[in-house]
C-alpha cells in the first residue's frame, strides 16, 4: 500500500528526487532476510535516469540470500545532512525509492548494469579490462522503481517561501 507523505509541504518535485538520484554515489538498501528480519546495508548505485537502479554485488552472501528470499526492498540516498545543534535539528534533503529487486539474468543487462556503474564510478576510463576480470563472478541487481519520495527540511520550504517574498 502506498502512503501519502503526512508533511506534504516537504515533498520534492519528481525532478528533483530524480536529479539527487543521479547525482548521488551511495545510499541504503534495506531488505528482508530469510528469517523476516530487517537487513540494511550501504551500497553505490546508478540510477538509470528513468525505471531502474543498478547495483553489483558478490554472487553470495546476506544480500543475495534476503533478495532471493524477499524481492521487496526501499533505497535511501541522503543528498544533504547539515546538523543545526542550536536547533536541535538537521537541515536534509533525501529520497526513498520503494520497488522491487532482484538479480540480472541477461548477459546483455549485466553488461549494461556494469558500463552503467562504470561510466559513473569511473568516467572516463575504459571498462573492459575490468569488466572482463569480473563479469563470471559478480552479480549485478536491478531494482525495478515502483515509487520514488523526496523530502527535505521543512527549513528549506520556508527559506524559498521567504524569498519569493
Amino acid at each position: 500500500m502506498e502512503r501519502k507523505m503526512r508533511r506534504f509541504k516537504q515533498l520534492l518535485s519528481d525532478q528533483y528526487a530524480k536529479e539527487i538520484l543521479m547525482s548521488r554515489t551511495n545510499g541504503v538498501l534495506s531488505l528482508i532476510d530469510v528469517d523476516g528480519e530487517p537487513y540494511g546495508v550501504p551500497i553505490s548505485y546508478v540510477y538509470d535516469g528513468d525505471k531502474c537502479i543498478y547495483f553489483h554485488s558478490a554472487v553470495k552472501g546476506h544480500k543475495m540470500e534476503c533478495i532471493e528470499a524477499h524481492g521487496r526492498c526501499s533505497f535511501c540516498v541522503v543528498s544533504q545532512d547539515l546538523i543545526v545543534p542550536d536547533e536541535f535539528t538537521s537541515y536534509f534533503t533525501s529520497v526513498i525509492v520503494k520497488g522491487k529487486i532482484s538479480a540480472v539474468r541477461s548477459r546483455d543487462e549485466v553488461l549494461k548494469g556494469l558500463l552503467l556503474l562504470c561510466e559513473k564510478y569511473s568516467p572516463g576510463i575504459d571498462p573492459d579490462a575490468e569488466i572482463s576480470r569480473c563479469i563470471n563472478h559478480v552479480a549485478v541487481l536491478r531494482l525495478d522503481i515502483e515509487s520514488i519520495t523526496g523530502k527535505e527540511a521543512i527549513e528549506f520550504v520556508r527559506n524559498r517561501k521567504e524569498s519569493a517574498v
